[in-house]
């Protein structure tokens, strides 16, 4: 069949249209196949655990989602991350790497001073950051930055007075082992009082202490649609000040 100029023009504009919108759903399409899948998060030991509202937001807005969390240690917090092995990882901030981004915080909590049984300060209500000088305290192993180390176990107290360092440690595990052994002290996340405990080993709160936020951090310009998805619904979810278990329900 022969059309007419006017024909014609009403095909052309007909395709036109139907082919954006055959591309609008490829697009669409293509962007829920994005968002299937599993977010991989790193985290420090229990920490993961005090999150779980916002990973259950993010999975019940996504079911095609999950996440799955894997532990990394303070001696090397960005290893995995920078690897490809981990989509997010969650530690307390700044963080100040040129090839990675800081986010949202999700968690903000006091910290405590890890001592052995029998120390003079154990008897106390409360500590100050003060009471560091002069007392040795765990060395973070390397590769981890010092700055960043340094913002949980500064070398000096708010008055310029020097805190020695002590063993060197990968792991929170070693710290309490150092700890109880008598061998130095420890400043440590408020949440620890409630998931570990160790023979031998005191905790007291400090009460001018840093608030310790913990913040999302990804490869700069490596973020996944379903990572970033994740961020945006830790984001809206906003920072939750870390609130201890009552009634003893702590270790879950």
């Amino acid at each position: 069949m022969t059309l007419t100029p006017l024909g014609e023009q009403l095909r052309d504009d007909l395709r036109a249209g139907y082919d954006a919108i055959r591309q609008g759903l490829a697009r669409a399409s293509e962007s829920t196949r994005g968002l299937a899948g599993t977010v991989r998060l790193g985290v420090m030991g229990v920490v993961g655990h005090e999150i779980r509202d916002v990973i259950g937001k993010f999975v019940a807005g996504h079911p095609g989602c999950d996440v799955t969390m894997r532990e990394i240690v303070f001696s090397d917090p960005f290893a995995a991350l920078r690897a490809g092995e981990l989509d997010l990882i969650l530690v307390w901030r700044e963080v100040r790497e040129p090839d990675l981004t800081e986010g949202p915080v999700l968690l903000t909590e006091g910290r405590l001073m890890g001592m052995w049984a029998g120390h003079e300060l154990a008897g106390r209500s409360a500590v100050s950051m003060e009471d560091f000088a002069g007392r040795t305290v765990v060395d973070p192993a390397p590769p981890a930055p010092s700055y960043w180390t340094e913002s949980m176990l500064p070398r000096c107290t708010p008055s310029g007075r020097p805190v020695p360092r002590g063993p060197v440690v990968t792991t929170f595990h070693e710290v309490l082992t150092q700890v109880a052994a008598g061998r130095c002290v420890t400043p440590m996340n408020e949440h620890r009082l409630h998931y570990f405990s160790h023979p031998g080993v005191v905790w007291v709160p400090i009460h001018d202490a840093p608030v310790t936020e913990w913040a999302l951090v990804w490869r700069t310009g490596g973020l996944h649609p379903r990572a970033k998805a994740f961020v945006e619904v830790a984001a809206a979810s906003g920072p939750r000040a870390y609130a201890a278990p009552r009634d003893g329900a702590a270790g879950h």
